[in-house]
């Protein structure tokens, strides 16, 4: 989605809040600051210069502090809820102190994740298959689903949930891993994985502000269709890395964490008709080989390579 622009005053535009402004709320920021006032809830009072200067007023709360979010309260009518769970637990206490805090808005857009399906053996799946979550962290999302749908239906809140996959961009890529030789799973072992431009990520936030259905959950994943092991064996080759050694799952198992070893026992694709037919949604990323071959040669000018690669959820 393109970036909305407009000569109106900012006090004339409508008010968007976004909670939880890290790196896709960033990269959302450019797409909406023409078109809303927007406000960045953050919790480190050294970024609000950093927001100002993309466009944003920033509001420093924290969701682990109920108390701080008192400013919340009738300050915009549309919102974009990015923030995670806490780390602990079962329930999504974060999304229970923001609601409270709101009270209720004319729009809520929440970026969830695919995890709450569990694994599925593989299977295509779509966005009306039942959750299955099988760990705390899936969990935590499925209790914020729920709670943000009871609230909407009691504020006549429009309520639209997109399911995100793992997120790459040139700075979310698992190199680390691959310099350590972390192995992956062989092919007979392998699961499913599923991926999303961290741009196309924001342009598909963007777009269900603007095109979500009410209480609509939405898929927000490229075309890809790649088990594990074939995505770490592209970074590797895009990069002019060693691939990861395979192994059997059983001696996999004795040498990885626990919580990566989570993200390589749950197998799913999952399908983005609807991002495409209703968001009208155009992926300016949506091969995962295709984007790597461009961030490889990007990265291998002068001065343009990051060394901030972050661990993410690879399914």
């Amino acid at each position: 989605m393109p970036a909305v622009t407009t000569t109106s005053s900012p006090f004339n535009r409508p008010r968007l809040l976004i909670v939880g402004c890290g790196d896709v709320g960033l990269r959302l920021l450019p797409l909406v600051a023409g078109r809303f006032r927007v406000f960045a809830l953050t919790s480190q009072p050294e970024r609000c210069a950093e927001l100002r200067a993309l466009g944003a007023v920033p509001i420093v709360a924290d969701l682990d502090q109920p108390a701080s979010l008192w400013r919340l309260a009738g300050l915009a009518d549309w919102v974009v809820h990015l923030a995670p769970p806490q780390l602990e637990g079962e329930q999504d206490q974060r999304t229970g102190h923001l609601l409270r805090a709101l009270g209720r808005a004319g729009r809520l857009v929440y970026v969830s994740t695919s995890g709450v399906y569990g694994d599925c053996g593989g299977d295509l799946v779509r966005e009306s298959r039942p959750v299955a979550p099988r760990n705390a962290r899936a969990l935590r999302r499925v209790d914020a689903e729920r709670r943000l749908r009871d609230w909407a239906r009691a504020t006549g809140t429009r309520l639209a949930i997109l399911r995100v996959p793992g997120i790459y961009a040139n700075d979310r890529l698992p190199l680390k891993r691959l310099e350590l030789g972390t192995p992956a799973l062989r092919a007979e072992d392998d699961v499913y994985t599923n991926h999303i431009h961290a741009d196309d990520l924001a342009r598909i936030v963007a777009a269900a502000l603007l095109r979500g259905r009410a209480g609509r959950v939405v898929h927000a994943v490229d075309d890809t269709r790649m088990k594990m092991a074939d995505y770490f064996d592209a970074v590797a080759d895009a990069f002019g890395m060693a691939r990861p050694p395979r192994l059997p799952r059983a001696e996999l198992q004795a040498v990885v964490t626990p919580a990566l070893l989570s993200f390589m026992s749950e197998s799913r694709r999952l399908d983005n008709t609807r991002l495409k037919r209703e968001l009208r949604v155009r992926l300016r990323y949506p091969d995962v080989a295709v984007a790597l071959a461009r961030m490889a040669t990007v990265q291998s000018r002068p001065g343009t390579h990051s060394t901030n690669q972050r661990a993410e959820n690879p399914a």
